[in-house]
Order: C-alpha cells, then structure tokens, then sequence
C-alpha cells in the first residue's frame, strides 16, 4: 500500500491491514490523533521478525505484526478487537498477567499451557511469553507488549521423550533381570562347563535377537506370526518341516517377549532331541484368539518321553510363560510326538485390554 504514515512503513500486511482500517468509530480515533507513545511501539512491532502484539488502552484494542498471524490459526482478523475477546477460549488464564502488565509489572513464562480454538476446535497448546508495560509520555502505563513463541512441538516432544526413556528404563531393567536369570539357571543345570556355555550363548544369542526385533519401530506390537518366523529364521534349514497356522493376532511387548522365549527353547529342543532331528518329523504351531490358546506339537518325536530332570527349557515354558500370560501351560509326551499347549484369558492378549 502506497502512503503509508512513517511509523507503519515497512512493517508488510499486518501495517497495510492497520492503515486500511477505519479508526475514527473506535476509541482510539483517527490514526493521526493516536499518541506518540502507541505509534513508537508499533513502529518497533511492526518492523520486528518476532512474533509480537500490542495491547493498548482500558478496551484491549489489539495490534499485531506478521510473524504473530500463525499463532492465530484460523481465527478472525486480530486488529482493532479486544484482545479479550480474540482469546475468549483462554481469556481466564491470561486475564491476571494482562492486569498485572497493565499495572506495570511484566510477565514473563515458559511452556504456559493454555486450551486455544484456532482451527473450529478446542486444542492443547504451549506458549513461552512475555507480557510487558509500554508506558505513554505522561510515564503512565498505555498498553503493553505481548511477545510470544509457541513452544507445542517441543513440549509435546519432550513429553514422548520422558515416556520413551521411562519405558527404556524398565524394559532394561527387566531385560538384566533376564539375562542374570538366564545365565544362573544355566550354570545350574549344566552339566559340565562346556554345556553351560553353549547354553549361555545360545539363549543370550536368542534374547538378543529378541529384543532387536521387538524394539524395532516396525514391531512395536508384534504378531505371533511374526514372532514364530523371526524363531525360524535362525534355523533355515527347517522351515519347510514347521506347518504354522492362526489369524492375525498382535500382542503387547511383554507377552511378546515371553513367547519368543518360548520359541526359541522349544524349536532347540525339537531341533536337538525332537521331532527336527530327524528325517521326517514335523512341527505344527497354532493358535486362536478366542479363548486364547497357543499349541506347539511335534509329530514323529523320536525321544517322545518325557525328560528325566526339569531343565532351565522346561521352566521357562511351564512358569515364565504362563506367568507373563496370566494363564496355564502344560507339556504332553506321548509315544510318537511332544505337546505344548499355552492357554490365557482372552482379554489378556488383545490390545484393547
């Protein structure tokens, strides 16, 4: 816009917007009649790259520059309204620092929280502001200046952070837990201290892989599915031999952890002593959300009988398991073939429990 009075030059839309009102109804009057000390700080606001707004009068009349416009969303023009009543939404939360500015003394806060309506509709949001005094030539206080940053994503980000590292925490909390279990138990039922390495090795080796998966931002919820072949994987020269049906069934982290564990003890003991290590055993897995039950059952076992002592494997499956499942386990030999059956609740496993 071309004429633009000096104290409104350069200052782009918002200065176009503010000269292309009419003033003279409002009770500030014609623009040429406002006071040195108001025209000052809108030259100073108006030139800023800040986000900024002037308050000034006892009615609130509102000023704003450029860089302030997003913060206002979608809501109606700002200029020359009340700002009360541009903030209804929040007028009661920022009606004390606008008094106290007014009475001379600023404000200033970080990651304030406040419920604004920018958009059609109620929204949580967090501004980092200050609220201070301009005063008029009679050293009086006219208006103040508002200038603000919305800090939302930061907040909101930091928010996730605190959750993520406190969810981090527990799980390696739970996973030394694991590991110092793992390795106890092994040491205590080896035989001899080859075995027991081996074992070690073999089990860490598996929770490793466990838990790479599972904190993968892919698996965050994973099926049992995946879970069955991320077992497998391991061992390709097997998966041929291992039938796997079941519908679609996503489990939370914890239970997740707890079958993979499962898995992993029960394909090395098909693979050792059971139904893999021979020509032509096979292994059917299923499993069914109703009623949950999950089934691991070896056909042509050729050492069907049931082991002679109750190793760390054995625990894991019949106590470990059923205890994160909140349900019941049991293995069944028989003649030809070997029977894993894990049953829980059903809402224990959905997500939505």
């Amino acid at each position: 816009m071309d004429n633009l009075p000096a104290f409104l030059s350069g200052g782009g839309r918002a200065a176009e917007e503010i000269a292309a009102s009419d003033w003279s109804d409002s009770p500030l009057g014609p623009m040429h009649q406002w006071p040195h000390s108001l025209r000052t700080a809108l030259g100073m606001m108006l030139s800023s790259h800040f986000p900024k707004a002037i308050v000034w009068g006892p009615e609130l009349i509102t000023f704003h520059n450029d860089a302030f416009k997003p913060i206002l969303g979608e809501k109606p023009s700002a200029i020359g309204r009340p700002f009360n009543d541009v903030w209804a939404e929040a007028w009661d939360d920022l009606k004390p620092m606008v008094e106290k500015a007014f009475a001379g003394e600023a404000t200033y806060i970080a990651n304030f929280p406040l419920v604004v309506d920018r958009h059609g509709y109620p929204e949580q949001a967090y501004f980092t502001f200050c609220y201070s005094p301009i005063r008029r030539e009679d050293g009086e206080v006219g208006g103040m200046m508002d200038t603000v940053f919305e800090t939302t994503e930061t907040v909101l980000a930091e928010e996730r952070l605190s959750v993520m590292n406190a969810e981090l925490a527990h799980r390696m909390r739970n996973l030394l837990t694991m590991v110092s279990a793992v390795t106890s138990m092994s040491l205590r039922h080896a035989r001899d201290l080859d075995e027991a390495r081996e074992s070690i090795a073999q089990r860490l080796g598996a929770l490793n892989r466990n838990q790479t998966f599972l904190l993968a931002d892919a698996a965050v919820e994973s099926t049992v599915r995946e879970l069955v072949d991320q077992a497998l994987a391991a061992h390709p020269n097997f998966q041929d031999r291992v039938r796997i049906s079941g519908p679609e069934l996503r489990l939370k982290p914890n239970l997740a952890i707890a079958l993979s564990l499962a898995l992993n003890e029960l394909i090395t003991n098909a693979i050792k002593y059971g139904a893999l290590s021979t020509g032509d055993g096979i292994v059917e897995v299923k499993w069914n959300p109703a009623g949950f039950s999950f089934t691991w059952r070896e056909l042509c076992a050729q050492n069907a009988g049931k082991p002679a002592r109750e190793g760390f494997g054995t625990k894991v499956l019949m106590r470990f398991v059923s205890t994160a499942f909140s349900g019941q386990a049991r293995m069944i030999f028989d003649g030809d073939g070997f029977r894993y059956e894990l049953t829980a609740p059903p809402q224990v496993v959905r997500d939505d429990a």
